[in-house]
């Protein structure tokens, strides 16, 4: 399903979209963030109409897994959530996440605005600059074009399944570091939840 339509965006919310590997991993973060409304999985960047989980999974399609974000800026700024998307993956990592390969779970930034892609610029050289990781950052920095929705069964896939074998053994113990990182930052009550659950 194609959601990239700036009308179904609530007044005073903004739209954010990033790519970090597997999206159950950064669609489970981002929610927890106090502002963010929801966080949806789904595909972008490639070249397909309307890619399948399967599709997107032969590195075919040229899309990322990714999380669309939308967020109020007057609780949570867009420099934060580039904080959040930075400190939630490696982004010297290319076009691999963990055991995850392929151009697929490359690490990118899908900019909505001239603002956005100014900041997520001004953002990726200052961290090289600083020499904050040990390689050069990768990050894809890229227009947002048509976004589409993954499957139901991605979205809020680790709130649905937190016994599955992924979501204990990895996604867990990302997402408790995340919240140990940005604790001021949280929803009241740390309950990773979406509005379309």
């Amino acid at each position: 399903m194609n959601t990239n339509n700036p009308v179904s965006t609530a007044a005073g919310m903004e739209k954010a979209t990033f790519g970090t590997g597997c999206f159950w991993c950064t669609e489970a973060m981002f929610e927890s963030l106090d502002g963010v409304s929801d966080a949806v999985s789904g595909y972008e960047g490639g070249s397909k109409a309307n890619p399948t989980y399967k599709e997107v999974c032969t590195g075919n399609t040229g899309h990322a897994e990714c999380v669309e974000v939308t967020y109020d800026p007057k609780k949570v700024t867009y420099a934060e959530l580039l904080q959040a998307f930075f400190r939630s993956h490696d982004p010297t990592s290319l076009n691999r996440q963990g055991a995850d390969v392929g151009t697929q779970y490359r690490s990118v930034i899908f900019y909505h605005n001239d603002e956005q892609k100014q900041l997520a610029e001004t953002v990726k050289k200052e961290l090289n600059a600083s020499g904050a990781y040990d390689k050069p950052i990768v990050t894809e920095i890229s227009k947002a074009t048509t976004f589409y929705e993954a499957e139901a069964y991605h979205q809020s896939y680790f709130a649905n399944n937190p016994e599955q074998g992924y979501c204990s053994f990895v996604i867990a113990p990302k997402l408790d570091k995340f919240r140990k990182v940005f604790k001021d930052k949280l929803k009241k009550g740390d309950k990773v939840t979406s509005s379309h659950e």
